[in-house]
């Protein structure tokens, strides 16, 4: 307990300010739609006949005009990429840095095993993107009832939940590739997220690449469907929660077996 709580206690400023910045960015967003929502039912229809940008964001498939659509969209991209940027870079630093600030031969050095310890790093990122996620949806509850929004709990509780579960699947890949790193990795982080991200898009562009949709977190967490069906695609879930386990596997192999530099 006393390693998670270390871990917490030097990852606060930063969960607090990714926190802020995303809850802020969402409560905007669900704060404006009452002054867009007269001129979104037009620019619903303009955006359902854009052809392949449309589809690249599901947007020929929400109604702007009513409030899940609008916020499937604009506050979803907010969480998505704001979330999966934050994950990113608690994974991909997580095992790294005793390393990076010379601090691995005093941990190394206490009773405790490295199973051990990569167990705890690994509770301590899950907790901070819990805390996240669970602060940006009370903030955003709270804004939907100030507009006197009365949305449908259900897809609206799955887009959250998706949105959780892909944070967690960027965070453990990057958990594991973190355990082959000796310096800081934040670039390589925040460039995966980005990719994954991009990788949706063109998925949705073509059907020739559709596949793509496997290999990104995005695929599963697509607003229009989750509002459409009201349910996650088990498919491409399926898939991402067995990369999250093969990110956790490989970090815990790679990281009791490396030479610690100290």
């Amino acid at each position: 307990m006393v390693m998670i709580k270390h871990e917490l206690k030097q990852g606060r400023i930063t969960l607090l300010i990714w926190t802020m910045v995303i809850a802020l960015m969402m409560a905007l967003c669900v704060l404006i739609y009452p002054e867009m929502e007269t001129q979104m039912g037009d620019v619903s229809a303009v955006f359902a006949e854009m052809g392949g940008f449309s589809a690249a964001f599901g947007m020929d498939r929400l109604n702007f005009g009513e409030f899940m659509g609008f916020f499937g969209v604009e506050c979803g991209n907010i969480l998505g990429l704001g979330g999966a940027f934050f994950a990113a870079l608690l994974g991909i630093s997580v095992l790294v840095k005793e390393e990076k600030e010379q601090t691995a031969e005093f941990l190394l050095t206490h009773p405790v095993s490295r199973r051990e310890i990569v167990g705890k790093k690994l509770v301590s990122v899950l907790i901070q993107i819990l805390l996240l996620n669970l602060s940006v949806a009370a903030v955003t509850a709270v804004s939907i009832c100030a507009i006197g929004e009365t949305p449908d709990i259900r897809p609206l509780f799955l887009l959250f939940l998706a949105y959780f579960i892909l944070q967690v699947e960027v965070a453990s890949v990057c958990f594991g590739i973190s355990a082959f790193l000796n310096q800081g990795g934040a670039g390589i982080g925040l460039g995966m997220a980005a990719l994954l991200y991009f990788l949706n898009i063109i998925a949705n562009l073509t059907e020739q690449v559709k596949f793509l949709k496997y290999l990104t977190p995005f695929g599963y967490t697509e607003s229009a469907d989750i509002i459409a069906d009201e349910c996650l695609d088990v498919k491409y879930l399926s898939v991402g929660l067995s990369l999250t386990v093969i990110g956790i596997g490989v970090g815990f192999y790679r990281y009791c077996r490396k030479d610690i530099l100290s």
